[in-house]
């Protein structure tokens, strides 16, 4: 109920106002169609909602930066725009569905030193090609310990609107909101290199809420398997 009655993301309200002038127009015509105005109206409000989340404290500690399930685990050489590294870190995926949470978290304590949007496609965000030819916005996050946690917003094949509302040299905190992708899309997150991750393909995440790794753990790479 709580994520039903969740506060509204700021972006909504525009989309929001839309719908409803839509609606009423709609049932000037007919009363199905009206109806169907509602019901677009109320998914409209439900996609823009903004819950309230209780993020674990931890020095270290990777938080989700997205809801969503994580579709691949792998290795993978960051985007070239950013400058970055060169080496292959590990990067966990995470699409989102046009019915989760779309406001994104930042995943780690630190200071944001860089932000990047690189113009692109809107491939479906379920596909692997998706991170490297979409759309994306990159937030590389420098850690208090000196490590750097690289976040990237991907828009999707109906998600093309990134908003990010961070800027570079800010102090951000785990699991405080720094924008959002509207309608469905994808989040890569990219962790620093020795680091395990403690969440698995297939799971399901709640941004701001679910850790995904630890930068002091000595955790190998944690494994899951699908159950009844």
């Amino acid at each position: 109920m709580k994520s039903v009655l969740a506060p509204l993301h700021p972006a909504g309200w525009p989309f929001i106002a839309l719908f409803v002038a839509i609606t009423l127009i709609l049932m000037l015509f007919s009363k199905t169609l009206g109806f169907l105005g509602l019901l677009l109206t109320g998914w409209c409000i439900y996609f823009f909602r903004s819950p309230r989340r209780v993020t674990p404290l931890g020095k270290g500690l990777i938080i989700s930066p997205a809801d969503g399930v994580i579709a691949k685990i792998e290795k993978a050489i960051p985007p070239k725009e950013l400058k970055w590294s060169k080496k292959s870190l590990t990067r966990i995926s995470i699409f989102l569905n046009v019915f989760d949470v779309h406001v994104n978290r930042i995943p780690v304590d630190g200071i944001i030193s860089k932000v990047l949007y690189h113009p692109g496609k809107f491939f479906n965000a379920s596909l692997d090609k998706a991170s490297e030819h979409n759309e994306r916005n990159s937030l590389l996050i420098k850690t208090p310990s000196g490590q750097e946690v690289l976040v990237i917003q991907i828009a999707g094949l109906i998600g093309r609107r990134i908003l990010c509302d961070v800027l570079e040299g800010q102090d951000v905190q785990a699991g405080e909101t720094f924008g959002m992708i509207r309608f469905g899309s994808r989040v890569d997150l990219y962790l620093p290199e020795g680091v395990n991750p403690q969440v698995v393909e297939g799971q399901r995440m709640l941004g701001g809420e679910t850790i995904m790794a630890d930068l002091f753990s000595e955790a190998t790479t944690r494994l899951g398997e699908r159950r009844s």
